[in-house]
């Protein structure tokens, strides 16, 4: 199959090659009506030029293309929950649970099910269940029984080379970090296509980039790419964990400790995984790779001493590297001058580091140095700008930035400008995710009981005039033709791509976190699917909700199916050979704006030990009609019905928070939280309400082509016949909306 098709269905569009070389035929084919019919079943319609261009495909590709839509949807996997009919409650207790437990222990009376478990008489009513109540495990298995329930069909657009190519292009450039969605499709793309003259825009796409190179073996074609130490150890370290950020040996160690434990002690792995991931983390390097990596460090465009000062913060990490790649050995190779200076001047200290001559200054209340030393380097004064408002006063902290504000990257001035109104409010708890950890709730700065509300709410005006000023002048700065502009009204709802990014992978057309799905029906129906692929074991992943009320909460999980407006399809705790299992959650919308809840957070746990196991899928489904769910097997998923799902591919959350449901306004937030603990009572909703206030302080893409206009002296028209028009296809490409950070 053609991997393009991955690609382009997540932009909401179908990859069509060598549509250009085709004649249109009107008389649509026998093959591309069945196709079609196949596809709106699925839950997609497809516009005209793709049916013309679908037309023209052979009946194999057109069989390859339905297969390909029929593996994201998961129609071949096993959807059965553990009750038949579970919209009906089985009633079963804490008790029957008890009693079934002293009757396994003492032998005694009762029905003896295939796993070995004896169910006694008058307790779990065994006809309505597809396993065993006891252990959860699953014994038998049906079919997705309805399919086109679903409202609306996602329509399809047709890509040919030129839209893949500019979407390479775009994802290459993109003035913000790739999610894990786009990081896949750009390594596609890469594999499949010969890199563009283009400068590439961050450095985790740089790895990317620079990654393909070396499986090419063009090791001095990666060297043009590298212009820093820091990029080579990103490097390095993508390569040994698979990730693309710097996160901190020490974390990735304490974090599979964590996910291991279990709430009964004796049940956890804690230990064991904390040696298990040291030994994972270990160097070890051919002579081969040694030599590659002692080239591209004698071979920076930098001087030593600057190299150093770069290397200090983590310091730590580069001991293990420069070891475990003999680079010592290396430098006193002939050739090998400026590493073996770097080398020197390194493990005896002998440069200076920018940052502790901040800290010094600043600690010394030395305003003009400190100011000083932060216009070197604009990125970094605009990241601590606020604390240093607060520190030294707004005043002239404003006045030094507004000198090098037009050096910052617009990313940073529209995050200052999004973020200050919630940093400068007293009592305002902010959520943060520090690298390869889980959300936290931090407290507001120390600082801020020094002031008065009016100061504060003057620092948050000048941070806004700051920072509207600099991104009007860049747009200003922008020559346009473009007399006129459209702008669709769901922009204003969709957040730019600049800060909250998803580790997780969404096969079908992706997201931005932040972004609000209406609620048609009066039901919202969560689905949680795992071990597709993996032989039978012992499993446990568990699919919950948490119900917020004003002065209450309520939990829909295994340890109780039913809540107000939820129902749960049971605990499955073991996974069958190869197929997989499901769980179900369905909400009832009305019930809940009846009990005055304010809002339901959707959540998936590892409760056995270890994290989230990978490929799990999560999302939820909605229509306008009511779904069905089968009384024989209890089998409740159409993929017509499907709203948004992710596919999880971090291997460090224990826990994660996928989305939220807002009742009032019968709209479900998509976001990904990752989060601590095995059960859903470990989540701390106060991490849910500083995330939705980040979420909702965020510049929408609206916004942003509001400004835009504004600057240029565009006339803002309420239908799509402009000189420029946006819309919600067009910003279904985050890579493509990002270009509008003018630097």
């Amino acid at each position: 199959m053609n991997p393009f098709i991955t690609v382009s269905l997540r932009q909401k569009a179908i990859f069509i090659p060598n549509v250009e070389n085709t004649t249109i035929n009107k008389t649509l084919r026998g093959t591309t009506s069945v196709l079609v019919a196949n596809l709106g079943k699925l839950g997609y319609g497809i516009s005209e030029p793709l049916l013309h261009a679908l037309n023209q495909t052979t009946p194999a590709f057109q069989a390859n293309l339905l297969e390909k839509f029929r593996e994201v949807m998961g129609v071949n996997k096993n959807w059965t929950p553990l009750v038949k009919g579970w919209d009906t409650p089985t009633g079963e207790t804490a008790t029957d649970h008890i009693i079934t437990f002293f009757v396994n222990v003492f032998e005694g009376r009762g029905t003896t099910l295939p796993c070995g478990h004896i169910i006694p008489a008058n307790t779990f009513p065994l006809e309505r269940y597809n396993g065993c109540p006891f252990c959860g495990t699953p014994f038998e298995f049906g079919k997705i029984e309805s399919y086109g329930q679903g409202s609306k069909l996602k329509m399809l657009e047709l890509w040919t080379e030129k839209e893949l190519k500019n979407f390479f292009k775009d994802l290459l450039t993109s003035k913000t970090a790739l999610d894990a969605t786009q990081i896949d499709s750009l390594k596609i793309l890469l594999k499949e296509l010969p890199l563009p003259e283009v400068s590439i825009g961050m450095k985790e796409t740089l790895m990317t980039v620079i990654d393909i190179c070396i499986e090419q073996n063009q090791p001095e074609k990666a060297q043009a790419l590298f212009t820093s130490p820091t990029d080579i150890l990103r490097y390095l370290w993508y390569k040994h964990t698979g990730f693309l950020q710097i996160i901190e040996p020490k974390t990735i160690i304490q974090r599979h400790k964590n996910n291991n434990r279990h709430s009964m002690p004796l049940l956890g792995n804690s230990a064991k995984a904390k040696l298990t991931a040291k030994d994972a983390l270990k160097l070890k390097y051919s002579r081969k790779t040694s030599s590659m990596v002692a080239h591209w460090l004698n071979n920076l465009p930098m001087d030593a001493e600057k190299m150093c000062e770069m290397m200090h913060p983590k310091r730590g990490m580069w001991v293990r590297f420069i070891r475990a790649l003999r680079l010592a050995e290396y430098s006193k190779r002939a050739g090998f001058e400026k590493l073996k200076e770097m080398m020197d001047l390194f493990y005896n200290k002998v440069y200076e580091v920018w940052q502790g001559r901040v800290n010094q200054f600043r600690l010394r209340m030395d305003q003009e140095n400190t100011l000083k030393l932060l216009k070197q380097r604009p990125g970094l004064f605009a990241r601590s700008l606020f604390a240093n408002m607060l520190w030294f006063g707004s005043e002239p902290v404003v006045e030094a930035f507004a000198e090098v504000i037009d050096k910052v990257p617009a990313r940073l001035v529209f995050t200052l400008n999004m973020y200050a109104e919630n940093y400068f409010t007293k009592g305002f708890n902010r959520v943060v995710k520090p690298l390869g950890g889980i959300s936290k709730n931090i407290p507001a700065n120390a600082l801020l009981p020094l002031y008065n509300d009016d100061q504060l709410d003057e620092m948050k005006s000048a941070v806004a005039d700051l920072c509207l000023v600099a991104m009007e002048k860049r747009f200003a700065a922008q020559e346009t033709k473009s007399k006129t502009i459209y702008i669709d009204p769901i922009l204003f709802k969709m957040p730019v791509s600049i800060g909250d990014r998803s580790d997780n992978v969404q096969d079908l057309p992706s997201a931005l976190m932040g972004t609000r799905f209406p609620i048609e029906g009066d039901t919202v129906r969560l689905f949680m699917q795992w071990g597709t692929g993996l032989p039978a074991q012992h499993m446990d992943m568990d699919l919950s909700c948490h119900i917020a009320f004003a002065s209450r909460m309520e939990f829909c999980s295994y340890s109780s199916l039913v809540a107000t407006g939820c129902k749960h399809s049971g605990d499955i705790r073991s996974i069958p050979n190869q197929i997989g299992t499901a769980e179900y959650i369905e909400i009832n919308v009305n019930e809940l704006r009846k009990a005055q809840a304010q809002y339901v957070t959707f959540t998936c746990n590892a409760y056995s030990n270890g994290s989230i196991t990978p490929n799990l899928v999560i999302g939820w489904m909605n229509t306008r009609f009511p779904m069905k769910i089968s009384e024989q097997t209890g089998v409740a998923y159409d993929p017509s019905c499907v709203q948004h799902q992710v596919r999880v591919t971090n291997s460090l959350a224990k826990g994660m928070v996928f989305g939220v449901l807002d009742v009032e306004a019968k709209e479900v937030i998509w976001l990904e939280m990752p989060f601590g603990g095995q059960v859903v009572q470990g989540l701390d909703t106060r991490n849910i309400e500083s995330m939705l206030k980040k979420l909702d302080s965020k510049l929408s893409v609206g916004n942003l082509l509001s400004i835009k206009a504004n600057a240029q002296n565009l006339q803002v028209l309420e239908t799509p016949e402009a000189d420029e028009v946006y819309t919600q296809q067009w910003a279904m490409n985050a890579a493509a909306v990002t270009q509008l950070l003018v630097d």
